[in-house]
């Protein structure tokens, strides 16, 4: 506003102690904004963390046709396999049935998976034996199929246990790629290849009376 000369007035005389001092008050207040971030606990609602202890692997030549099967039993006969994906601390994460109907969805259109793999995690420590057998279910091409059978110990660090291969050369064919001790803080403490038969186990429960199948777990007539 103009004084009774027409001239404006000057203005406050500045003060750089006042200016300072409302610029440190920002920094102060956005350290403060910061650091309520930082100490607010994050929302984890929903959220699963998966552990596991083993991971064990069975592949086979890429775009296979065969079907092969991974059956792993653990010191309190346990057996996860297709038809039981889960069976004490046993998971079966991934089964591939060869070429029969192996594909990955893709903007919605089914994509032929070229990848030939079975994967068993175990997701907690019992200790005694562990048995992992392959098995050949469908053999398509009457021809014997090499897979490679791998056992990996993930904690606290990663370490190979087993990694070898078996053959298989016909439908029903079963082979023991190994057998594993663990004590009882986790440590493989013996590694052997001795055969132990796992379809074994289902024809013996369908003997004593309940008559399934040890493949699709049906009831078959006697």
């Amino acid at each position: 506003m103009m004084d009774d000369f027409g001239l404006y007035p000057r203005e406050e005389p500045f003060d750089p102690f006042s200016v300072m001092l409302f610029k440190a008050l920002q920094v102060v207040a956005f350290l403060f904004f910061l650091a309520l971030l930082a100490i607010s606990p994050d929302n984890k609602e929903g959220k699963v963390d998966s552990k596991a202890e083993f991971i064990i692997t069975m592949d086979w030549p890429d775009n296979h046709p065969d079907d092969l099967d991974l059956f792993v039993q653990d010191p309190i006969g346990n057996i996860a396999w297709y038809r039981h994906r889960e069976a004490g601390f046993l998971t079966l994460d991934r089964d591939d049935r060869g070429g029969a109907n192996d594909f990955i969805l893709v903007n919605g259109r089914k994509i032929p998976s070229p990848i030939r793999e079975e994967i068993v995690t175990v997701r907690g420590i019992v200790a005694g034996e562990y048995t992992v057998n392959v098995s050949h279910f469908q053999a398509t091409t009457r021809a014997p199929v090499d897979a490679t059978v791998k056992v990996q110990k993930l904690n606290p660090t990663a370490q190979v246990v087993f990694d070898d291969r078996v053959t298989v050369d016909h439908t029903g064919d079963e082979k023991t790629a190994l057998r594993f001790w663990l004590d009882a803080e986790g440590k493989v403490v013996d590694v052997q290849r001795r055969p132990k038969s796992l379809l074994e186990t289902f024809r013996n429960v369908r003997a004593n009376g309940a008559d399934l199948d040890p493949k699709t777990g049906v009831r078959m007539s006697r």
